[in-house]
């Protein structure tokens, strides 16, 4: 009786320490804004965010990192598109560790991107951006 509840209460610790390990991990969420644009600009709009997040599929798919399109016609998004002072194809990386984030807005790089089209520059800017916000 006594080596089953002590089994029990090693396995209740064990999961209870596991559970904070996994809770105090950073949360990385990278936030594209998007808007309601013509069919021609929508394309490249479009296009923009599928390398966005093939960037993110290719070098971040084992880590704990989100993708998030947000709509700045959407009035449930107004509160970030303001907090970000956000227009289309802004994109955010937010980095969350307990009750602190931090906010770092790579637009630039892909507003290069799509004005130069290098996408080996691309991919590695984005790449070493998102690198430094999980250390």
């Amino acid at each position: 009786m006594k080596k089953s509840i002590f089994m029990l209460v090693v396995a209740m610790i064990t999961i209870i320490g596991a559970t904070h390990a996994q809770s105090s991990k950073n949360e990385i969420e990278i936030l594209y804004f998007k808007a309601n644009l013509s069919c021609c600009k929508a394309r490249a709009c479009n296009a923009l965010e599928a390398d966005v997040r093939s960037v993110i599929e290719k070098y971040f798919a084992d880590k704990n990192i989100s993708f998030k399109v947000v709509k700045l016609a959407d009035e449930a998004n107004k509160a970030l598109i303001e907090k970000y002072n956000a227009k289309s194809q802004t994109v955010v990386i937010v980095k969350k560790k307990k009750k602190k984030e931090t906010a770092t807005d790579v637009s630039a790089i892909v507003r290069d991107y799509a004005i130069k089209k290098d996408k080996e520059k691309f991919e590695k800017e984005l790449k070493n951006k998102i690198s430094e916000c999980l250390k």
